[in-house]
């Protein structure tokens, strides 16, 4: 997959992809990803990526000229572009898989008090949120999101099968996991997991998943009820 994320902060991914899994993700050729930085698509000499609004208001608006130019150096006919801004769907985790089918994603960080208009209408295939709170810029969200769709693609993750027993891949939340030792400071493992019988252990982790999601997520469970039979209809 190759991502491409446009932004006048480039540096404030270099250590997000440096490290753990985006950098092995890298080392073994499954993501090519790089930075392309907003200013240099600029014809001034301050290199501006933003004016004031039409009609008046506060704040500043990202510009249509250099956000068009940098998404046209890289796009081709396989492209999918991302708007990082808070109007977007939500992200949840059937996004994440769906964007992990894609080639090519091309993400434009938002700034200020966002984009022209026309960026919208004329270049985005999709808007994305990571929820309902305000950040200062597109550059967080946009690595949340790459976050959950690299380590989807095949051979990223080190367990097998790891990133479909996972919350919310289910639409539930995860049950709990413990590992050695048994007993720390009193407080041991549930008897059921120490017991080598598979099935009991896969019924006991069902059940738990669901007490769990119950308690912290309920609206998970009734937007499992609610997803559509249609395979080619989104969740």
């Amino acid at each position: 997959m190759k991502i491409d994320v446009i932004t006048i902060f480039p540096e404030m991914l270099d250590g997000f992809l440096r490290a753990s899994m985006m950098k092995r993700a890298a080392q073994k050729g499954a993501i090519e990803l790089r930075t392309i930085n907003l200013r240099d698509f600029t014809h001034d000499k301050h290199q501006t990526t933003d004016d004031r609004p039409f009609g008046g208001g506060p704040g500043m608006v990202m510009k249509a000229e250099p956000i068009f130019a940098a998404v046209e150096s890289v796009r081709t006919p396989e492209s999918r572009v991302v708007l990082m801004c808070p109007q977007g769907r939500v992200f949840r985790q059937c996004v994440a898989r769906e964007l992990s089918a894609a080639a090519h994603l091309i993400f434009i960080c938002g700034h200020y008090e966002g984009v022209d208009e026309r960026v919208r209408e004329a270049l985005v295939s999709d808007e994305i949120s990571i929820g309902d709170y305000v950040l200062t810029n597109g550059v967080l969200p946009a690595a949340v999101v790459i976050d959950a769709v690299v380590r989807l693609l095949p051979g990223v993750l080190g367990g097998e099968g790891a990133a479909e027993l996972e919350s919310f891949t289910e639409a539930a939340l995860e049950y709990p996991q413990y590992t050695r030792p048994s007993d720390f400071r009193g407080m041991t493992v549930p008897p059921v997991l120490l017991n080598g019988n598979h099935e009991e252990i896969a019924q006991w982790r069902a059940a738990q998943s669901k007490l769990r999601t119950e308690a912290r997520r309920p609206d998970l469970l009734k937007r499992r009820a609610e997803k559509p039979t249609n395979p080619n209809q989104s969740p």
